[in-house]
């Protein structure tokens, strides 16, 4: 009778042994990602966000350092659009019923730190979430020039920024999720508009960060993740 006990518990053992090794399959490190959504811009031709939403769309490279903390390196583009506006002597600017739009690239690095432990469920560890928010900053440089409503132009102008903002992953399979997020943007300069009677009005540039130019987006994508970490080596890391 006790070798038989013996026996169930060995198998027991094993089958524990074989179901943990299971469960603790090494996590994907990195991700491909594509979004759209709807963007804004905020400046001398628009006073509020979303004041004339245009569409935008992106990619993006994640690499996931832990279940916290990983970078994004995204490339993402946009229109803004505004009226025009004329100067008037004793008036001061007038708004015109023309429009202006300009095509922009944002290419951008940023640091994510996720609320939740952030991955596939694994119910031997409780803290792991298969969603979670998340907060990101970084830093970026925006290539944009003026399209105008007749057409032509081209990108002729580069200007850094700051991007931050929050989001909101779900993972709903083990390679595949859904990722929500809603940046904005700070430029180091108020010339977004590419225009001589809009940029750096009151000439402010250079010291007065409330006179930036600002854009944004909301956008939601679609996710894969791929490059396993390799196994923990249980022998190298014993003490």
């Amino acid at each position: 009778m006790t070798k038989k006990l013996k026996h169930i518990i060995l198998v027991l053992a094993l089958c524990v042994g074989w179901l943990t090794s299971r469960a603790e399959t090494n996590p994907y490190l990195c991700e491909l990602g594509v979004q759209a959504g709807c963007g804004y811009y905020v400046g001398d031709a628009a006073a509020h966000i979303f004041m004339n939403p245009r569409e935008a769309y992106g990619v993006h490279f994640r690499y996931k350092f832990t279940k916290r903390w990983a970078i994004q390196a995204k490339v993402a583009g946009q229109r803004i659009t505004g009226h025009e506006y004329e100067y008037v002597s004793g008036v001061g600017p007038v708004r015109q019923d023309a429009m202006w739009q300009n095509l922009m690239v944002n290419v951008d690095v940023m640091a994510e730190f996720n609320f939740f432990r952030f991955g596939s469920a694994n119910k031997f560890d409780k803290r792991i979430r298969p969603y979670t928010p998340y907060i990101f900053l970084g830093l970026g440089a925006g290539i944009y020039g003026m399209e105008g409503y007749t057409g032509g132009g081209g990108f002729n102008k580069v200007m850094g920024y700051f991007p931050f903002g929050i989001g909101f992953k779900w993972k709903f399979h083990d390679q595949v999720g859904l990722n929500i997020a809603w940046q904005h943007n700070v430029y180091f300069a108020d010339n977004l508009e590419n225009r001589e009677n809009l940029d750096n009005r009151h000439q402010l540039n250079g010291w007065n960060w409330m006179n930036c130019d600002l854009t944004g987006m909301v956008t939601i994508g679609i996710v894969f993740e791929f490059g396993k970490a390799p196994k923990p080596c249980r022998i190298c890391n014993a003490d």
